[in-house]
């Protein structure tokens, strides 16, 4: 984790200094913004890493250079299987955006009820079904 953590601090200064520096080249308010943003973003990944990094109690096998690969083998994590719930959540979404480009309220009405069933439907996947826990 020290590794990430300094290269994610090597970033934020990278973009702390490039952001004045564009600043006075170009005077451009919104390229300033956004090099301003991307710095203060790196800088908080940087503090996340960080606090991450002090606070683990043994290290990491990626992080030791004697370890074997047998050392990362176990259990990694949840990942879930597929799932019909985020293109349905997605549709729901576009059709909200397209209510209100068109300013068809009726239909933007429409789109939060069906967004309440995706969305109700992708919460609870996994209480009920093939993959229920």
């Amino acid at each position: 984790m020290k590794v990430e953590t300094y290269i994610f601090g090597l970033n934020a200064v990278f973009f702390m200094l490039v952001t004045p520096a564009y600043w006075f080249i170009a005077k451009d308010p919104t390229g300033t913004a956004a090099l301003t943003m991307t710095a203060l973003l790196t800088l908080l990944i940087t503090f996340y890493l960080g606090v991450h990094a002090r606070r683990m109690k043994e290290e990491r096998p990626e992080d030791r250079h004697d370890a074997e690969i047998a050392d990362g083998a176990g259990e990694l994590g949840f990942f879930p299987p597929y799932s019909w719930w985020p293109l349905w959540a997605a549709a729901v979404a576009a059709m909200a955006f397209y209510a209100l480009a068109l300013a068809a309220w009726w239909l933007l009405v429409a789109s939060f009820g069906l967004a309440s069933i995706a969305i109700s439907g992708w919460v609870f996947e996994y209480y009920r079904g093939e993959h229920a826990h």
